[in-house]
């Protein structure tokens, strides 16, 4: 309870302390609603009221979420909405220092609330996951169970507003006991700075990102995403956007754009790669820029047929069939970067760049045979077989890679920490679906859609597939 603090000391902030703590219908403080709330006011060490209460969110609550907590829809039909409950809510929360885990999340619900009952809300804000982090260093993890675990606090009913709030008190008097005045009172004063953020983005936002993998969305001032992004750690990456001290220009930029952040989980990196490289291309953000363009793409189709002009054709590959590509080569975005792959082929092989379509058409010799790297098929020096035999052979580095199984594979995935799981369904390079369990992943097996290459996800399937940890989860299922 932080008996060690006095008037001379940083505790002169905390004479009075707010021990908090909120459930929610979810974890976006500006969509979501408050389904309990619980408060231990203490002041000069000595905890003077206790105060809990159910909330009626005016929304229903998520399966998942009362699965989570354990408040249904039922329990909280009959509690009052926050309105009837904002002035006890004030008079508890004045003149306190407003603590609470992740505070920031839990603050944001509360003044969100209060903001949508036309009042302001405002505290100083000390969060006990900064606190843990700045006393004990030497540990990883400082959620609420890792700090039961490690301090044996005594919480009564995890995920429930008073025990939780109940363990923060045990583990302020714990910290209060075990550390110097000085000490605290830097590790305080550490854990009391605001966090760097959007001027126009809501308190709680942030907060209420989940650790684990996914993809995030910024918006601006519309409904249109700016940015979509991906991490294994969807807090963390994000945070890290808003960090003066990392920030670029560009993000910097970007930064003040952002009013409204989302964010899709998922079961681990793999799929939040193949969800970002599908999202962009579907929203079309204004910010990103490498993974926008899907239709240009295209590969180089062998036509020996033809009796003018080069033998390499274009063949456009997004959304087609990789079955039929027996004769293509390469996977370029742009004319140039197909001209830039066959020109260093054509110089270590002297090809004739007029017959492989990085010259333009003409009679007699090319100017790389004059300059002695064209063997001379455009001069007669050897015969057209001779050279597109060399050309096949050389083409055959540029060849997507062959798809190692005999059908279609199911790649799992798996988050410890999330306990999220999922099976994308994979062929010939292509993403067929993605399922969260097994029913539906037998209906996606049963029906699945036609194979539509995209380059991006076909790069992203390749490097994942040529790691230990990738080809340990694959079962084929064709």
């Amino acid at each position: 309870m932080f008996r060690h603090f006095t008037p001379r000391s940083t505790a002169q902030l905390l004479p009075r302390l707010a021990f908090i703590d909120v459930e929610t219908t979810g974890a976006n403080p500006v969509v979501d609603r408050v389904t309990e709330i619980a408060i231990l006011r203490v002041e000069g060490g000595q905890l003077v009221e206790r105060w809990s209460s159910l909330v009626n969110p005016g929304m229903p609550i998520p399966p998942s979420i009362q699965g989570f907590t354990g408040i249904t829809d039922a329990m909280v039909a009959g509690a009052p909405p926050f309105a009837e409950l904002a002035d006890g809510v004030r008079a508890l929360l004045a003149d306190c220092v407003f603590v609470a885990h992740n505070a920031r999340f839990d603050y944001g619900f509360i003044k969100n609330e209060f903001r949508r009952i036309g009042q302001d809300f405002d505290a100083p804000v000390l969060c006990t996951v900064k606190l843990s982090r700045a006393l004990y260093p030497q540990f990883h993890r400082h959620g609420l169970d890792a700090l039961i675990e490690r301090h044996k606090l005594t919480c009564t009913a995890r995920h429930r507003a008073m025990g939780d709030t109940e363990a923060l008190h045990q583990f302020a008097g714990i910290v209060a006991g075990q550390f110097e005045r000085d000490v605290l009172d830097a590790a305080i004063v550490k854990a009391m700075k605001a966090p760097s953020r959007p001027a126009g983005l809501p308190e709680g936002v942030l907060e209420g990102l989940p650790e684990g993998p996914g993809v995030y969305f910024f918006y601006g001032e519309n409904d249109l995403p700016i940015y979509i992004g991906k991490s294994v750690s969807l807090r963390s990456r994000v945070m890290s956007h808003f960090s003066a001290d990392h920030r670029s220009g560009k993000e910097a930029k970007l930064a003040q754009q952002v009013r409204r952040v989302e964010w899709q989980q998922t079961a681990g990196e793999l799929g939040a790669l193949l969800l970002e490289a599908r999202l962009i291309k579907e929203r079309k953000p204004t910010e990103n820029r490498l993974l926008r363009e899907t239709d240009a793409v295209f590969g180089l189709r062998f036509d020996p047929t033809r009796k003018r002009g080069p033998v390499l054709v274009r063949e456009l590959l997004g959304g087609g069939d990789p079955a039929g590509w027996a004769d293509v080569y390469g996977s370029f975005r742009t004319k140039k970067e197909a001209d830039n792959a066959l020109r260093e082929l054509a110089t270590l092989y002297k090809l004739c760049p007029r017959r492989i379509g990085t010259e333009p058409w003409g009679d007699g010799a090319c100017l790389a045979h004059q300059m002695k790297r064209c063997a001379g098929v455009c001069a007669g020096r050897e015969t057209h077989a001779e050279h597109d035999e060399r050309l096949l052979k050389v083409l055959e580095s540029l060849r997507l890679r062959r798809w190692p199984w005999p059908g279609p594979v199911a790649i799992r995935e798996y988050h410890a920490d999330t306990g999220r799981s999922a099976m994308h369904l994979v062929d010939r390079w292509c993403l067929l679906g993605t399922a969260e369990d097994e029913a539906s992943f037998g209906e996606l097996l049963a029906a699945p859609p036609a194979r539509a290459f995209d380059l991006d996800t076909y790069r992203i399937l390749a490097r994942w597939l040529d790691t230990p940890e990738g080809r340990g989860a694959v079962t084929v299922v064709g």
